[in-house]
């Protein structure tokens, strides 16, 4: 099983040219505010410097309608849903088009469980990671065991890791959980928005060279 990565939270065009570059298989941009929030013409930037890789936009609890209306002004590939949407959202995405990763944060498993039913069936992605006060791009991991426990619980979907990785325990996460893909955004940066090409690389090779456990 080969793990892909997302390199999140880009604000420079030079940078998401070196993530894709180094072997990623998405990128993010922010449009949920926080230090790494960035506006319309710069996403389109990173979109054109991603050379096809998909580019994801993430939101908070903005409307479907306002989604779409960044997605294709921005030329997105798709959008990570970060607010409490119901499944309804994501299916109005989904059926304009639009590439979907849901987002289940939470700091035990009665809220993993009820983030879960809260998303509903369908085969998008779901991106977990810990609920800390002012939202992801924290560097504060998920503990290990309640990522296990979130690789049973999404079953058959695509299970995206997220919060705290870095060159250093990627790997060890990849062993345990055997996610799809692994999110990381401050692992790998200098400032926030601001990503550190060695760290950037050494991420990626660390993803490269993992593999879960048989």
């Amino acid at each position: 099983m080969v793990v892909e990565a997302k390199v999140c939270g880009l604000t420079r065009a030079d940078d998401a040219a070196l993530a894709v570059a180094s072997g990623a298989s998405y990128l993010g941009v922010i449009f949920a505010g926080g230090p790494r929030v960035i506006d319309v013409d710069r996403a389109r930037a990173i979109v054109d410097a991603a050379g096809g890789v998909p580019v994801l936009g993430v939101f908070g609890m903005e409307s479907a309608r306002t989604i779409l209306t960044v997605v294709r002004s921005a030329g997105l590939t798709g959008a990570q849903l970060h607010g409490s949407h119901g499944p309804e959202v994501g299916r109005e995405l989904v059926d304009a088009g639009t590439m979907v990763w849901h987002v289940a944060r939470f700091s035990d498993a009665p809220t993993l469980h009820r983030e879960i039913d809260r998303i509903g069936a369908g085969h998008e992605p779901i991106l977990v990671e810990p609920r800390v006060a002012g939202g992801g791009g924290q560097g504060v991991a998920l503990p290990l065991h309640l990522a296990v426990a979130a690789r049973a619980a999404v079953r058959r979907r695509r299970l995206v890791l997220a919060g705290g990785l870095n060159a250093g325990n990627v790997a060890e996460a990849i062993r345990l959980v055997a996610p799809d893909i692994v999110d990381v955004s401050s692992g790998v940066e200098m400032a926030p928005g601001i990503k550190d090409p060695i760290r950037l690389v050494a991420f990626l090779e660390a993803v490269r060279d993992a593999r879960p456990a048989a």
